[in-house]
């Protein structure tokens, strides 16, 4: 009775007494299998699709000036014009180009120094740590725009520049989940084996720390995606990022400013296309955080 029991449990687990296919149990079905994920998911997708492929969407070229200044959306020009008779649905689509090119790198160099210091600090502890973690307390002390502002201001405005200044600020975040996550992990056995046996630090690390903290940096990773994506449009908009002619979100949001009384939808949907980035990033990293926590899984 006891072994029938267990085998009809199995097979109403497995649904109907096959196993679960891989794909059912991949974390991205999972995710999409939510409303948060699936929404986070699909926008996400489109910010990449149009990044990819947008010399072949845009119905013009974002820097020519095919039409008259300031026109109302409408055909052929479907969002309107800016101040230059520029078409807006095409320099939105080439800005996604920006926004998602500003998110890898500089979440790139957040993660290398942050990741250094953090597996470093939470490794060796000590003095070490101390000095590190002092480090990371005196950027922290600062709130982050501002920070960006002042590494801009000095380094000088241009994308190159807000990519680093986003990444040095954004470091300071991955340093801390990272050392926190560490400090966990090397609490376990086959971490105190691997130490007591000899083996390097250097291969602890990789082999041992970094696949198991993974789940927090893969989150950390996706929100830090929206908070780069936001702070380069507010650089562009103080004219401290992505200089003129080159389509940016936030550069056109800050000319577009300047005739919201003339044609709102200058700045109006330059606006809607960070505010729809951001949330989108943003859902994603709920989501990946709702499967990837077993504390907070939905099942």
């Amino acid at each position: 009775m006891a072994t029938s029991l267990t085998i009809a449990e199995a097979a109403a687990t497995t649904g109907g007494g096959g196993a679960t296919p891989a794909w059912k149990r991949s974390t991205l079905f999972r995710i999409v299998r939510t409303p948060v994920g699936a929404i986070g998911v699909g926008i996400v997708a489109l910010l990449i699709f149009c990044a990819l492929f947008a010399p072949w969407l845009a119905p013009f070229d974002p820097i020519a000036q095919p039409a008259k200044r300031l026109l109302s959306p409408g055909s052929p020009y479907w969002l309107g014009t800016d101040q230059y008779g520029r078409d807006t649905l095409s320099r939105i689509i080439y800005g996604a180009r920006v926004a998602l090119m500003v998110g890898v790198i500089s979440v790139t160099i957040a993660l290398g120094i942050g990741g250094v210091i953090g597996l470093v600090s939470g490794y060796y502890l000590g003095i070490i740590d101390s000095l590190l973690q002092r480090v990371v307390d005196t950027m922290l002390a600062f709130p982050g725009l501002i920070l960006i502002i002042a590494i801009s201001s000095v380094l000088g405005p241009s994308m190159a520049t807000a990519m680093l200044a986003i990444g040095i600020v954004q470091s300071s975040g991955f340093a801390r989940i990272i050392r926190g996550s560490v400090l966990v992990v090397m609490q376990e056995q086959y971490v105190e084996s691997a130490r007591a046996t000899g083996v390097r630090p250097f291969r602890i690390m990789l082999r041992y720390l970094l696949p198991n903290i993974s789940a927090p940096l893969i989150v950390q990773t996706t929100l830090a995606f929206s908070s780069a994506i936001l702070a380069e449009a507010g650089l562009s908009f103080l004219g401290l990022g992505t200089q003129p002619p080159d389509p940016s979100w936030g550069t056109m949001l800050g000319d577009g400013r300047r005739y919201m009384e003339l044609a709102p939808s200058v700045a109006i949907f330059p606006g809607l296309a960070i505010s729809i980035a951001v949330l989108g990033f943003n859902l994603l990293g709920d989501a990946l955080r709702d499967q990837l926590d077993p504390t907070m899984r939905t099942r």
